[in-house]
């Protein structure tokens, strides 16, 4: 059977899908109010390095390692029994696929970020102006042009009284325009949030705290319209919301809603999940939170087909017994093998005995979750064995949604490696407005150090397939030595725009250093590369007069169908028009009278294109 279902699969996008609901005990929920730590002092009040190689990096993360369990090779008779097939059906092209190829991404921004300790653990996330970027055990904040703001920062100076423990992610909230900075405590067992006062991440920030009763490990974050979301490799308690509308106005009776994980086949307790994190419009308020997880045929338990499980958490601040997770749905996928080493002992690299962990059998950072006018998105990649020998390529999907809260399922599926003896791992990947895709990871091998690329696809590009040749950000520059800790995060950005991805990951410098880089690219502007009629990028400009907003858009994509949508900050749309361009143009207006007071966000857009822009109403 499983042969007769490979053979089915291969030639298949959409794959079957099993639907179902199983709820945990509403009674296990937990609302716990955080400790509000204050207004921090604004960052450049703060301590700051600017001399980095002063700067000491050292951080207690390492000890929480004997959390992170892996997964043994147990069904020798799992698919697929060598090869990933979608490796194959690309014919391991080294100047990418055949139908289409095409030249190298082109960087716009390229340059080194923060060193960080063993492992650094970067991660960051960009606004109109500026870049931040966090690694075990600091942060800093760029312009956009790579020019640092600030100096380094140590994360302890942030939170008063805390510990440089690790694990820090970023985020940008684009939706209230504030930055969120995180990191956990190892010794009390609590995770640390900081809310930027504004949309100036040198300014001051809101601090919370808040404790859990098990530490917290590997935690994964997302923006969601009813709460900032949280997923820790926790045994119990180990999915949380964190109350973000009192958080980002420094509310002190800010809470979070704590709960289990629902019971499945999955025995060898690595817990980390993926909530969905929200670029572009936010879901309405209260739509339930879709989670990703995988699960692979050859690891112990009784899973019998290689699938992606998807959770759904629906959070009631009101009445926290009402919140609960169900097992929603399990998608399954083209067969694929996650299962490396069982000492993380993966990746070669060029001239070393030392390998690479490749951060197998979980979901890299982010859920990329994008709100278009018909359907949602939401981007998932993970590495995977290619040929049974250890060598890593990138499984990716994305996946799609008709309406809030229906079904998910595959719209497309990939594995991306390139002929030449290497492994690709630690990827990060997200979409653009403009229905394109982007994806940094990291590249080592036989004859490679460890080093950083990217690729790409367009929107019409045949599925399953990634189409530009791979772009080197930075090549390694010698080997690591003293263990295999490597990476353990990397995170591909969406600028506010949705036009530009910002990626930041980790690379091996001279004589073994620990080093990141930070880059970014635009595919949309080499669409006119082979399209010249397209030179014009696509533009929504919104006005407002006593009564009106009134909506222009030019350059605009040839539609008889296209929409112009109201939604207020909390995600509710409030008004829908359907009009046809003309001459790549769209004129229209939406009446203000009934309004109130507020920001809200017009988009215009129909499959694989959008452009949103806020609007303040103030009568």
């Amino acid at each position: 059977m499983k042969n007769i279902y490979f053979l089915i699969t291969i030639f298949f996008v959409s794959v079957s899908t099993n639907s179902f609901a199983q709820e945990v005990d509403k009674s296990n929920a937990i609302k716990k109010q955080g400790t509000y730590m204050g207004l921090s002092k604004p960052l450049k009040d703060l301590p700051q390095i600017h001399d980095e190689n002063s700067v000491v990096y050292y951080n207690d993360e390492a000890k929480v390692r004997k959390n992170r369990v892996r997964p043994e090779y147990i069904d020798s008779t799992a698919l697929p029994l060598k090869y990933d097939p979608l490796i194959k059906s690309q014919n391991f092209s080294t100047k990418g696929p055949a139908e289409k190829p095409r030249g190298e991404v082109n960087l716009l921004e390229n340059f080194d970020g923060m060193n960080g300790s063993f492992p650094p653990d970067p991660s960051g996330a960009v606004s109109d102006e500026y870049y931040v970027q966090a690694v075990n055990t600091a942060y800093r904040v760029y312009n956009i042009d790579g020019t640092p703001v600030t100096g380094v920062i140590q994360l302890n100076n942030l939170w008063p009284g805390s510990s440089n423990s690790g694990d820090p992610i970023v985020m940008y909230d684009r939706h209230a325009d504030r930055f969120v900075v995180t990191q956990f405590q190892t010794g009390s067992n609590e995770i640390l949030l900081a809310v930027s006062l504004s949309d100036d991440p040198t300014g001051a920030y809101h601090l919370y705290s808040f404790s859990f009763n098990r530490f917290p490990d590997y935690p994964k974050y997302s923006v969601w319209s009813d709460g900032y979301y949280m997923t820790s490799n926790t045994q119990g308690k180990g999915v949380v919301a964190f109350e973000r509308d009192k958080m980002l106005v420094g509310d002190p009776t800010a809470s979070m809603i704590n709960l289990d994980l629902p019971d499945f086949a999955r025995e060898y307790g690595f817990n980390s999940v993926l909530p969905a994190d929200a670029d572009g419009d936010l879901p309405p308020y209260g739509t339930p939170i879709s989670m990703f997880l995988f699960q692979d045929d050859s690891w112990s338990g009784s899973v019998t087909e290689d699938h992606i499980k998807v959770l759904k958490m629906t959070t009631d601040w009101n009445i926290p017994n009402n919140s609960s997770i169900v097992i929603d749905q399990e998608i399954i996928t083209v067969p694929f093998n996650s299962t490396f080493t069982n000492s993380w002992d993966d990746i070669e690299q060029q001239a070393s005995n030392q390998k690479l962990d490749a951060i197998a059998s979980v979901f890299n950072y982010r859920a990329q979750y994008l709100k278009w006018p018909t359907y949602n998105t939401v981007l998932l990649c993970n590495v995977v064995d290619i040929d049974d020998e250890n060598t890593a390529g990138i499984r990716w999907y994305e996946l799609r949604q008709d309406n809030d809260g229906d079904d998910w399922g595959i719209h497309q599926q990939g594995t991306y490696s390139i002929d030449d003896g290497n492994s690709r791992f630690l990827g990060s990947i997200a979409m653009d407005y403009n229905g394109h895709i982007g994806m940094g990871y990291s590249v080592s091998g036989t004859t490679e150090y460890p080093g950083l690329a990217a690729t790409g696809r367009f929107s019409n590009d045949n599925l399953g397939e990634f189409t530009f040749t791979e772009t080197w950000a930075q090549k390694g520059l010698s080997a690591q030595s003293g263990g295999n800790r490597f990476g353990d995060y990397s995170h591909m950005s969406l600028s506010p725009n949705g036009q530009e991805f910002w990626y930041t990951g980790e690379y091996i410098g001279a004589f073994g250093a620990r080093k990141t880089r930070i880059f970014s690219f635009n595919l949309q502007s080499q669409v006119s590369v082979e399209n010249e009629s397209l030179t014009n990028d696509p533009t929504l400009v919104l006005i407002q007069n006593e009564d009106q907003i009134i909506v222009e858009g030019n350059f605009l994509p040839n539609s008889s169908e296209m929409y112009i949508d109201l939604f207020d900050i909390s995600g509710k749309l409030i008004e829908r028009q359907t009009k046809s361009t003309v001459d790549g143009k769209i004129k229209t207006s939406f009446d203000k009278t009934t309004l109130s007071n507020g920001i809200y966000l017009v988009r215009i857009g129909k499959e694989s294109f959008m452009r949103v822009e806020k609007i303040v109403i103030s009568k």
